[in-house]
């Protein structure tokens, strides 16, 4: 019987960890000499090694090394690398043709797509759907749809959102490094409010925490002025935030009540990644818009703004577009990405890879007080690295992280004071070496 990933990840690379140099090898060190030689030192590497393959749960370097990936591009390539249905799409649509721009002779795949989000996306309304390149384009043109709703300008975020580098998404974005810092100013009318974060707010109670946080929007902004309340499901960049349960329901249930619109930031949480089709899910309750990016064309640069259709139908004729909007080839590589997910299982392979990563992250907790939390859903995980209970501790974030990726473990942090490891596998990824991964993880935290 062929294994998970040969059925539904990439080129049929042998699914193993393989070290043959150290990490990273000389030719990808010639290659990071190049890159420093000429590309903008404003582009940051995690892991300098320089890819020639991937597929299933492995990453190729130029070197030979195969390493385990649990870092999926930052949760991109959800349906495995180069999925066999998203390069047949791609390969037959970059044949027949490759751009006309929808705004000038439209084509049928940005349409398939738009009635696909339509339709998988929650909420049993009516619905449409607007596309374009980014995450960062996406939440933007969210943000101009409210507002044209509304009549609104006000934008509410909260602590520890990431929403983008565009200058409006970096004002909705609250860290400053290596985000914000330098490139004001910010676009205004954007407000902060505070956010659910049971392990360092210690309030379990979402109804109240949500409470909490709306009593900061009635005083600091007032509900007349504000066009739109928006958050990540599950906050992505800020640190794998999964908010106390009844914290969402409570924020949507009272933006009803106030003409706002909410609109969920799903551009990491996204198709099929947390065990749910949306994170959203999880709470019962439907946004009325939604941002989708990342994990929707496998690979490609592809983004949407899907919600209520009398909301999507504000903005006047011409309002909304650009250049590459909906290109045919990303939208080629999204109708397959969305066929793999509901053909081949995709979400109740998250749920599978959640159980067993979390079985082994706990274990392994349970030995190490430096792990002050472990949250998340589907194959969206993360620790918390302490000391002394609560202290963030980038230092040893850094350092486990750099072990594993001497082993050949890509692993990926984040957080807003940077002491927090993320797990991002693809759902292609085969049992082994979901098990090798969680092995090289425990003999790192017993060795840093």
């Amino acid at each position: 019987m062929p294994s998970h990933a040969e059925t539904v990840g990439g080129p049929q690379l042998p699914q193993e960890r393989r070290i043959v140099t150290t990490i990273p090898g000389p030719e990808s060190q010639a290659l990071q000499a190049r890159k420093v030689a000429s590309v903008a030192q404003g582009v940051g590497t995690t892991l300098p090694v320089y890819v020639v393959a991937a597929g299933g749960g492995v990453v190729v370097d130029v070197d030979g090394n195969s390493l385990i990936d649990f870092g999926s591009g930052i949760a991109v390539t959800t349906v495995g690398n180069s999925n066999p249905r998203v390069a047949a799409a791609v390969a037959e649509q970059v044949a027949a043709f490759t751009h006309t721009c929808f705004m000038i002779t439209p084509y049928e795949g940005y349409v398939r797509v738009a009635e696909a989000l339509n339709r998988i996306t929650p909420g049993d309304f009516e619905k449409k759907s607007v596309l374009f390149n980014s995450g960062a384009e996406a939440v933007e043109n969210a943000v101009k749809i409210a507002r044209q709703f509304t009549k609104r300008q006000a934008v509410v975020v909260v602590d520890h959102a990431y929403h983008g580098r565009t200058n409006l998404t970096m004002a909705m974005t609250a860290k400053s490094m290596p985000y914000k810092s330098g490139f004001g100013p910010f676009a205004g009318e954007v407000y902060r409010a505070t956010a659910s974060y049971p392990f360092r707010d210690g309030e379990t109670d979402g109804v109240a925490a949500a409470r909490r946080t709306i009593d900061e929007i009635e005083k600091q902004v007032g509900a007349d002025n504000l066009a739109a309340f928006v958050v990540e499901p599950i906050l992505g960049e800020g640190g794998f935030v999964v908010p106390a349960r009844g914290f969402l329901p409570t924020i949507v249930e009272w933006c009803r009540a106030h003409g706002v619109v909410f609109v969920a930031d799903e551009v990491q949480s996204g198709f099929a990644r947390t065990g749910a089709m949306f994170a959203m899910e999880h709470e019962g309750v439907a946004p009325d818009l939604i941002t989708t990016a990342k994990g929707i064309a496998g690979g490609l640069p592809l983004s949407a703004v899907t919600g209520r259709a009398e909301i999507m139908d504000a903005p006047h004729v011409g309002g909304l577009g650009g250049t590459y909007g909906g290109n045919p080839v990303a939208c080629a590589a999204a109708l397959a990405v969305i066929e793999s997910i509901e053909e081949d299982g995709l979400i109740e392979r998250a749920q599978v890879i959640e159980r067993v990563m979390v079985e082994r992250l706990t274990a392994i907790q349970a030995k190490d007080p430096r792990i002050g939390d472990l949250r998340g859903r589907g194959a969206m995980l993360a620790v918390e690295l302490v000391t002394d209970g609560t202290t963030p501790d980038p230092d040893l974030t850094r350092a486990v992280a750099s072990a594993a990726h001497q082993q050949g473990l890509i692993v990926l942090t984040c957080g807003t004071y940077g002491n927090v490891l993320r797990f991002l596998p693809p759902l292609s990824m085969p049992d082994h070496l979901l098990a090798e991964g969680l092995d090289i993880l425990e003999s790192v935290f017993a060795s840093v």
